[in-house]
């Protein structure tokens, strides 16, 4: 298996965003030494999540410099929030930069507040998510001899010659949606792509049985791959990268010092997200922007179990040799969720050198 670095982290407050940036390259040089697969960043706007994610493409470009060997990768981004023009531009400058190892994870956004920035209603999101990448393959495809690519969906635009530059390879970047809607899980198996496998059914979001869900994503998925005739080692590739994610990943030399550890972590994550609840609230004050699914508190059993993986390396490697054995290729490891501190930045360095000495080495 894979193993990739999630960088999710918060601030709390605006002065605190200049540190987190510095903290955030440090921990990423880190994931480089220390053998890991991928760096993988979120798309958020407005409320302390990620800040530097207001433009991922940005930042990764900024890292790829410093790590020319590493994979980078989106999980994900929010698709309707994109022009499509400036969405397929950004992809195919990165893809150019990353010399081809680049992964665009695809989603329709799960924030209203984010939605609303944006002149978006959430109601709206996945058809506006459809449209644009329905017009990027367009644009993909174009040449300049083709006649202008329309956009009259959401985001307007008339393109005459082509997107500049070219993608890095004959076929752009690898997408990759999130296997949860059948359509997704057919179009990453269909054009052989990665995907990310969902370890929930909603509307209930999280649960004691994550490895259940995971199969049931990744059969659907799976079957359909097979299915659909590519060469064995477009295939392999695909399967290699597709991804199950978790949220919070913390190790430590022991099984009680990684739980305690884990339980300040997530306090001090709950905290950042009961401030951002009340700007969620205003966001939603009209039906259009309105959710339909919720978020358990992290600190239940539920939330642990879908979207933790902690404990000493021996546990940690046990655990993930049933994901293994489902077909699994990338482990996504966020490591520096909840506010940023000084302590918690530690803790995440500690995790990355205790996967990097011990549960790499076990699963390559």
């Amino acid at each position: 298996m894979r193993f990739s670095v999630f960088l999710n982290a918060r601030t709390m407050s605006a002065d605190a965003d200049k540190q987190l940036i510095a903290d955030l390259e440090e921990h990423a040089l880190l994931a480089g030494e220390l053998g890991f697969d991928a760096i993988f960043l979120p798309d958020h706007h407005f409320n302390g999540y990620m800040p530097v994610a207001s433009d991922s493409y940005m930042f990764a470009s900024y890292l790829v410099a410093k790590l020319p060997d590493m994979h980078f990768g989106f999980s994900v981004t929010s698709v309707p929030l994109h022009h499509p023009v400036r969405f397929v531009e950004r992809i195919n400058i990165l893809d150019h930069l990353t010399k081809g190892k680049l992964l665009v994870g695809i989603g329709s956004g799960t924030t209203p507040e984010e939605m609303i920035g944006f002149g978006v209603n959430y109601k709206d999101a996945g058809r506006i998510a459809e449209e644009n990448l329905q017009a990027a393959e367009a644009l993909w495809n174009k040449t300049v001899d083709d006649a202008p690519v329309e956009l009259d969906g959401f985001h307007k635009g008339r393109v005459l010659q082509r997107i500049a530059p070219a993608p890095y390879g004959q076929k752009h970047a690898r997408l990759m949606p999130v296997a949860m809607k059948e359509s997704s899980a057919t179009r990453a198996a269909v054009n052989g792509w990665p995907a990310f496998i969902p370890a929930f059914t909603p509307p209930q979001i999280g649960g004691t049985d994550p490895l259940s869900h995971v199969k049931k994503y990744f059969g659907r998925y799976h079957e359909q791959l097979l299915a659909a005739g590519h060469p064995e080692d477009t295939v392999a590739d695909a399967l290699s990268w597709t991804t199950h994610s978790y949220q919070c990943v913390h190790l430590a030399p022991t099984d009680e010092q990684a739980h305690s550890e884990v339980l300040e972590i997530l306090a001090s994550y709950q905290e950042a997200i009961d401030r951002e609840a009340a700007f969620n609230a205003k966001a939603e004050a009209d039906d259009a922007n309105k959710k339909t699914d919720r978020t358990g508190h992290a600190l239940t059993e539920e939330w642990m179990a879908t979207w933790c993986l902690y404990g000493s390396p021996e546990t940690v490697i046990a655990k993930l040799r049933a994901y293994q054995e489902v077909g699994i290729g990338n482990i996504l490891c966020g490591t520096v969720t909840g506010p940023l501190t000084g302590q918690r930045l530690a803790y995440a360095n500690q995790t990355l050198r205790l996967l990097a000495g011990h549960v790499l080495p076990a699963f390559k």
